[in-house]
C-alpha cells in the first residue's frame, strides 16, 4: 500500500475529552459547522473560526472518573443529527444518566478459566440491583430562536459495568432513514455473561430505531433485555448485528446505489478489527421476542455476527499466560473453545485485523480502535476512497509521551483478510502525550477530523485539541 503523509491543522484547543466529531448545518444557517461532543456533557460547534456552545448537559451526566482513578468509558457517548435537521431541528443523544450509579454486576475483575466450567457460564442475576449505571437515548429539538429542548426518551438501558458502552454510538442510516444505536457488550472483559451473542440482550448489538413512530412513553422502563420493553417500543426496533465487544460507531460509504457499512470492534488482548458488509436482514425485535421460546437457528439467519465472545477479530478469543520456563514469552489459550467452534461458520470475517504485537516493519502495536471513517475527498489524493482509522495509542508499553496511531485500509474485492498502512503525521505534539480518541468527517466525507487528548483520564480536564487532517 502507498505510504501516505499528512499534516494536522489545529481547530480548537483546551477542551474536554471529545467523543463525537461530525458536521451539520444549523436551521437558517448557510455554513456546515463541525460539532464536538465531549465526554463530560458539552456540545460545541465551530464555524468561521469561532467556537460556540450548542448544548451543555453536564448536570445530566453521572460523575465520571470518581470510582476508577479518573479513567471512564461512560458520559456523553452519542450525538446524531436527523437527516432533515436543517428543517426540523431534531437531534439525538446517548449518555450515562446522573444519579444512576450502582455497585456493578460482579466484584473485582474477570478472566475465564478453560479448566473451570463455572467461569464459562456466568449469569447476570438480580439486575435491578446489580448494575453499574443507566444509559439513556433521547430525542431533542432546536426550536427556532430558542435553546435546545428535550422532546422524549427513546430507551433507558441498565448497564452491568463501567466500560464497553460504545462511543460515537448514534448515526442515521442513509438506507433506511432510521437512527442506529451501537452498544458494547457491557464491559469488564471477556463478556462474562455472553450478552453479545444472546439475541434477547440489548448489550453487544447494532440496533435500528424507527424514530417516526411515536411510542407515547414519556419515561420508558429501564431494561437490559428486549423482552422487557413494552410492545409499542419493541415495534420501533430492529436488530442488525450481534457479537459486538466495544464499538466506535458505524459508518457508511456509498458505492453506486448501495452502501458499504463499516464497524470497528475493539479487541481484548490480541487484535483490533474492522468489519464491512453490504447486505443484511434486520430482524424486528417483536419477532425476536416471539421466538425467544423455542428459538430456531433459521430465525437468526439475517444477523450479522462479528463473532465475539468466541472470536476476537481474526483469532479465537484467548487468555494470555506467562510461560513459566521463559517469562519473556507467553502462551495463548483458547478462552471459549466451544463458542469459537459454534460461531466459526456464522461469523462475519473481518475486513482487517491489526495486532497488539506486530513485529512486521511499517506496522504499530495497537491499543484500542477509536474511529473508522471512509474518506471520499480529493485533497489527500492517496487516501481517496479508503477507510481511515485511529488507535488510542501505538505501542502501548512504550514510554511517554504516548502517541496515537492513524492508518488506512481499502476494501478487498477477493474477500481475503486485508492489510493496512500507517499514515505518517507531520506534526510536533511536543512533550505532551497525544491519545487519538475520536475520528470524524463532514457530510460528504471529503474532510477528516481528529480528536486528541493529553491523558487517558476524563477527570484531567481541558487537555483536548481538535485537528483537521490535511495534505
Amino acid at each position: 500500500m502507498i505510504k501516505v503523509k499528512v499534516n494536522l491543522l489545529p481547530l480548537v484547543s483546551n477542551i474536554n475529552l471529545p467523543t463525537v466529531l461530525k458536521t451539520a448545518i444549523l436551521p437558517g444557517d448557510t455554513v456546515e459547522r463541525l460539532f464536538i461532543a465531549t465526554q463530560v456533557g458539552e456540545i460545541f460547534y465551530i464555524g468561521n473560526g469561532v467556537i460556540e456552545t450548542f448544548l451543555d448537559i453536564r448536570p445530566r451526566i453521572l460523575e465520571l472518573g470518581a470510582s476508577s482513578g479518573g479513567y471512564d468509558e461512560r458520559g456523553l457517548l452519542g450525538l446524531a443529527f436527523h437527516p432533515a435537521f436543517y428543517y426540523n431541528g431534531l437531534f439525538y443523544l446517548h449518555y450515562s444518566a446522573a444519579g444512576s450509579q450502582g455497585p456493578g454486576a460482579l466484584a473485582g475483575t474477570f478472566e475465564p478459566d478453560p479448566c473451570d466450567p463455572a467461569t464459562q457460564n456466568l449469569e447476570w442475576t438480580n439486575r435491578d440491583v446489580n448494575y453499574n449505571h443507566i444509559d439513556t437515548v433521547e430525542e431533542w429539538i432546536l426550536p427556532s430562536n430558542a435553546q435546545p429542548q428535550k422532546r422524549r426518551t427513546l430507551l433507558n438501558i441498565r448497564r452491568p459495568f463501567l466500560n464497553h458502552n460504545g462511543v460515537n454510538s448514534l448515526n442515521f442510516s442513509p438506507e433506511t432513514g432510521n437512527l442506529i444505536l451501537t452498544t458494547g457488550d457491557g464491559g469488564l472483559g471477556y463478556d462474562p455473561f455472553n450478552l453479545s451473542q444472546n439475541a434477547m440482550e440489548i448489550a453487544g448489538k447494532i440496533i435500528e430505531i424507527d424514530i417516526t413512530k411515536n411510542i407515547f412513553y414519556d419515561n420508558p422502563p429501564v431494561v437490559t433485555r428486549f423482552d422487557e420493553l413494552p410492545l409499542p417500543i419493541q415495534e420501533t426496533l430492529t436488530v442488525i448485528a450481534k457479537g459486538v465487544r466495544n464499538i466506535p460507531g458505524i459508518s457508511f460509504q456509498r458505492f453506486y446505489n448501495r452502501y458499504i457499512k463499516y464497524v470497528g470492534n475493539v479487541g481484548q488482548d490480541l487484535v483490533e478489527s474492522i468489519f464491512s458488509f453490504v447486505d443484511y436482514k434486520p430482524i424486528p425485535v417483536t419477532e425476536l421476542v416471539q421466538s425467544s421460546f423455542g428459538e430456531t437457528e433459521s430465525e437468526q439467519e439475517g444477523f450479522v455476527n462479528f463473532g465475539w465472545r468466541g472470536w476476537e477479530g481474526a483469532f479465537p478469543t484467548s487468555v494470555i499466560r506467562d510461560c513459566s520456563a521463559d517469562p519473556t514469552l507467553s502462551e495463548k489459550v483458547f478462552a471459549y473453545y466451544d463458542e469459537a467452534v459454534e460461531t466459526s461458520v456464522r461469523r462475519l470475517p473481518p475486513l482487517i485485523s491489526y495486532f497488539h504485537q506486530d513485529s512486521r516493519p511499517g506496522k504499530f502495536g495497537a491499543t484500542a480502535l477509536t474511529g473508522v471513517q471512509p474518506y471520499e475527498g480529493s485533497e489527500i489524493s492517496d487516501l481517496s476512497g479508503s477507510i481511515v482509522f485511529t488507535d488510542l495509542a501505538q505501542d502501548e508499553d512504550s514510554p511517554p509521551p504516548v502517541r496515537g496511531a492513524l492508518a488506512y485500509t481499502r476494501v478487498s474485492t477477493d474477500c481475503k483478510l486485508g492489510d493496512y498502512s500507517v499514515i505518517e503525521t507531520d506534526y510536533d505534539f511536543g512533550s505532551e502525550s497525544s491519545y487519538y480518541v475520536s475520528l470524524g468527517t463532514n457530510l460528504d466525507q471529503t474532510k477528516l477530523y481528529l480528536g486528541v487528548y493529553g491523558s487517558m483520564k476524563v477527570s484531567d480536564y481541558n487537555k483536548g485539541t481538535i485537528y483537521e487532517i490535511i495534505p
